[in-house]
This record gives C-alpha cells, structure tokens and sequence, in this order.
C-alpha cells in the first residue's frame, strides 16, 4: 500500500474515518504555518477550521469538500480548533471538535450538517460537562452513542482531577511515581447527539493483572487521541502514548470499559504527535494516521496516510510494518 499522504494541497492530520453513505469520509485538523515556537503546550497547533476528505475505494482519488466548519463561526471559541470527530443518526450528520473557549480551556462543541462532507452549523454553546480534547464518537450496534475524550499536557485533563478547572497544572503536567495514570473519559451520548446523557466516566486501562496503568508507564499509559471501534463483539480502545509516540490499543467487553492493554499498533511516526482512527471498509480493516513528512519534519505540519491492519486468530492486532 502506498506511504503517499491522502493529499498534498492542505495539510492534515489527527484523521477520524467514518463510512457514510458508501464512502470513507475522513475528518482531518487542517493544519496551518505559523511563525509561533514549537512547545510542550502545543500552542503552534493554531488550526483555525475543517475540511472534510472523502474516498470511494483505498488508493484512488480523494475529494476536499472544501470548509466544513470555521472558527469565526462559533461564538465561545476563542483559538486551536484541534482534532475532530463525526457521527450520524436519524439522516444527520454531528461534527464533534475541540477548541479553546474565551477564558482559555478546551471544551468540545457539535456542529450538525445534513451531508457528511459538511457543511455544519454550530451550537452557539460547547457541550455542557464537556473538557479537554480529542473528541472521538461511537455508536454502537444497539444504537447508542457515546463520546470518548481527553488528553494530557497541552489538552488540560490533568488540570480537572478536582473535578474542577485547576489552572496550576496547565502546561506539560502529569502525575508522577508509583500512583495511576490519568485515564480518559467517556459519556454517553443524548437522543439528540447534542449534549451528555448522564455523568463523565473515567475509563479504566488495566495491565495484564488487573490493575491501573500507572503513571511513570509512559509506554503505555493514555497521553490522547483516544477511538474506539467494535470488532466481533469485542470493543478495541486505541490511544495515543504521546512523549514516547507510540499508538497502543485495549481491548473489553463494555463500551464504558474496564479495557486490558494489549499492545503497539504503530510504532513512532515521523514528527512529534502520533494520532489515527480506524474503520472497517468492503470487509477489510484500515488504520488512518499522520506524519510529517509532508513538511519534511516539521511537528505542526503533518499529513494525512492510511496503512491496512490485520488482526489474528486471538483477534489481537498485528502490529503495523
């Protein structure tokens, strides 16, 4: 399979993909220049809207369907519109996307559309209960809806452990020593796709013996870019390890967890974050990721790739070559 990204004319990165309609629709960040340093916070991740790709088959030609949504266009963001997701249900079409709100912290906002490339129109308020970044849909077989999200350092998620935003540990923060990680959340998801159905969950990762991940286990303990995706009734959480740039994944038999850790799937990539989906198309299985060879290593710069996966006969899987 091709190492060519998806497109050259934009650059894209932290890919949501979705079959809609036939079609693999993805739901890229659209990256862009700018003159700000690169630091842990992530402040020159200073994307500013959406565009949607679209594909009929792996490896033939990709559509932009142009800009889906824009900054200008929600009233409580103030900046860094970052990695999207997207969901359907009852003929509609929800963008699901990160962004920092006037006072400077992440919430997660819904834009709903009547096509799946877009456009889509804005709630004028983000998600109520909603914090941090990475915003990733999942509607099960039975119909229900859920919202995965979170991510440490520059995502903030670190600094809602009170249950409350805690400013002091903005920045590149995250518990240290023999404690647990910080896990990822979940809620599940209202009739109306528009707000939480219910509280926000911690999703547990467990190792081998049962127990949490813990925090100094930086090859395996959840930095961001979390997914989910249901394979022969068993539910694969993927994520990213961040500051050791690996994606991993868990596997359990509930969509709120608890998830046993299992493995790699890509090993680092190149540039700084490391981000994908991935989505069953024409019975295959596909890992939709991004790089920075594009920019030729410039971490904020990244484009958009696919690689096909394969899992075994214990429905682990392989790890990408």
């Amino acid at each position: 399979m091709s190492d060519q990204p998806l497109v050259s004319h934009i650059y894209t990165a932290d890919p949501s993909a979705h079959v809609f309609e036939g079609k693999i629709y993805v739901y890229p960040s659209h990256d862009r220049e700018t003159d700000i340093q690169d630091n842990d916070n992530g402040d020159q991740y200073d994307m500013n809207d959406y565009h949607v790709l679209s594909l009929d088959s792996i490896g033939g030609p990709v559509t932009d369907h142009g800009v889906a949504l824009k900054q200008e266009d929600v009233p409580w963001v103030s900046k860094q519109l970052w990695a999207p997701d997207a969901a359907t249900k009852d003929g509609k079409y929800y963008l699901y996307f990160p962004a920092r709100d006037k006072e400077g912290i992440f919430r997660i906002g819904v834009a709903v559309g009547d096509r799946p490339g877009g456009p889509f129109v804005p709630e004028r308020e983000p998600i109520t209960g909603s914090y941090s970044i990475d915003p990733a849909s999942f509607v099960d077989e039975d119909g229900e809806a859920y919202l995965y999200f979170g991510g440490i350092w520059g995502g903030q998620l670190q600094c809602w452990t009170s249950g409350k935003f805690d400013d002091k540990w903005s920045g590149p923060q995250e518990p240290k020593g023999d404690v647990p990680s910080l896990m990822p959340r979940v809620a599940k998801l209202s009739k109306d796709m528009k707000s939480f159905d219910g509280g926000v969950k911690e999703l547990q990762i467990l190792d081998a013996a049962g127990k949490p991940i813990m925090a100094d286990d930086h090859d395996r303990r959840f930095f961001e870019a979390a997914w989910m995706h249901k394979k022969d009734g068993k539910y694969y959480f993927s994520y990213s390890t961040g500051d050791t740039h690996y994606l991993v994944y868990a596997t359990g038999d509930n969509p709120f967890g608890p998830f046993t850790y299992q493995g790699r799937i890509l090993e680092p990539v190149v540039g700084w974050t490391t981000h994908h989906s991935i989505v069953e198309f024409q019975g295959r299985w596909f890992l939709f990721y991004h790089d920075c060879s594009l920019s030729k290593g410039v971490n904020h710069l990244r484009c958009v790739k696919v690689k096909e996966i394969f899992y075994d006969s214990e429905g682990k899987i392989k790890p990408v070559t």
